[in-house]
């Protein structure tokens, strides 16, 4: 039997997801401890090199830690207004085939041999269909399904793709 339940993508969820790609991986890492070093060394070295100097330290400190942050809460929040597809609920239904996502009469399925890998994160499960692309579930809009689709996603993908606890 599958595994049916309907999702509404929210500024916040995009948002969360863009996150979560930007600093998952080593670009994000390495510009957050610039940005640290950067305003670190501002402070650091107040009153010994020019106020030039230190201002644009830790103005390029708080670009980098601030910023970036920003700029992806306001692209989230421009893609969901803007989105014909995400204005609405999608349908999601997991089975032995895979995952089948639907809306008003346009379906695509997702056979899970295509599936890239599925993550867990603390508010979104995300089922990549390569390694930028990625079906977005808010967690709190699966529910009680959760269990069931990560037991279901246990059987059908490798360990290495699949970073979801049951």
């Amino acid at each position: 039997m599958p595994i049916e339940f309907n999702i509404t993508l929210t500024t916040k969820d995009m948002y969360r997801f863009n996150m979560y790609q930007t600093y998952t991986g080593f670009q994000g890492w390495f510009s957050v401890a610039i940005g640290i070093f950067a305003f670190v060394l501002g402070v650091l070295t107040f009153g010994e090199v020019s106020v030039a100097r230190t201002a644009l330290d830790i103005v390029f400190g708080i670009l980098l830690l601030v910023y970036l942050p920003l700029t992806l809460y306001v692209r989230s929040k421009h893609n969901i207004a803007v989105s014909e597809v995400l204005k609405y609920p999608l349908h999601f239904s997991v089975g032995e085939d895979g995952f089948t996502v639907s809306q008003k009469e346009e379906s695509a399925n997702l056979p899970w041999e295509q599936i890239y890998k599925v993550v867990a994160t603390k508010s979104n499960v995300l089922v990549y269909s390569s390694r930028i692309n990625a079906y977005v579930i808010p967690r709190e809009q699966l529910g009680d399904a959760y269990g069931a689709l990560a037991k279901l996603a246990g059987r059908k993908l490798p360990k290495y793709r699949l970073k979801m606890k049951a």
